[in-house]
């Protein structure tokens, strides 16, 4: 068997350039807001956190974020 080295690793910009290509369509900030309420009563810190930062990203103008 024999090694090859380096090993070929994707770079960040070909990731991001794979993301784009396979682009979801976003929730709905209602439906976020409702995620973002139950994990509050949860008591969910992480879950809170994520659906926190999904609804600034949605809601925001596309020329920050992306």
């Amino acid at each position: 068997m024999t090694a090859k080295w380096p090993v070929r690793r994707p770079t960040e910009h070909a990731a991001l350039r794979a993301v784009c290509r396979s682009a979801r369509p976003t929730p709905s900030v209602p439906a976020l807001m409702a995620a973002l309420l139950d994990a509050s009563e949860r008591r969910d810190r992480e879950g809170v956190c994520l659906a926190a930062h999904r609804v600034a990203r949605v809601a925001a103008p596309k020329e920050f974020g992306e």
